[in-house]
């Protein structure tokens, strides 16, 4: 991450190209850098009419989470897995169907599960999450979509129906 005026930066350089994009994420580590830092950016791009994601609850804490949502305003996570530590949070996940894009290959590279057979991505989708299946920077962690599913049919047992669930969710999360 950069700091809040380098992000300032960033979205003042795009408003020009309003046309081509239609939302914002904070992304990259999450470690030293809370969602709260970034709050006067996340509202000033809300002020122009944009969507927020955020990469919370990976590397990061449960709090990261529950930032992201109350200051940033944001109504998607990216990755969230941590999310299932706070019994609290997850309710609320639920209740309000937040999506929670999944990077199951990245989440093992970046030691959040010691292995594929710990991932609680289908854990979560039995419990009513709606999570998504997705690819993470596949040139650096490696693997596609395709791949990424292929791994939770492999170590997790995924079945059919869940990855119907899964895929149906990914329409329900994006933006446009």
């Amino acid at each position: 991450h950069l700091p809040e005026e380098e992000a300032f930066k960033t979205l003042e350089q795009a408003m020009p190209f309003r046309g081509a994009f239609i939302g914002v994420g904070l992304d990259s580590s999450e470690k030293g850098f809370p969602p709260r830092l970034f709050e006067r950016v996340f509202a000033k791009a809300r002020s122009e009419g944009l969507h927020a994601v955020a990469h919370a609850g990976e590397e990061g804490p449960p709090e990261y989470i529950w930032e992201a949502l109350d200051l940033l305003k944001i109504k998607r996570i990216d990755h969230g897995v941590r999310a299932i530590e706070d019994e609290r949070l997850m309710q609320r996940i639920i209740d309000e169907q937040i999506p929670l894009t999944v990077c199951p290959l990245s989440n093992i590279k970046l030691c959040v599960f010691e292995h594929m057979g710990q991932h609680n991505i289908l854990e979560m989708l039995e419990r009513g999450v709606k999570v998504t299946v997705n690819s993470d920077d596949p040139a650096y962690f490696g693997g596609y979509v395709g791949e990424n599913f292929a791994a939770l049919h492999e170590h997790l047992g995924m079945t059919e129906a869940q990855a119907k669930r899964l895929a149906q969710n990914s329409l329900d999360a994006r933006l446009a």
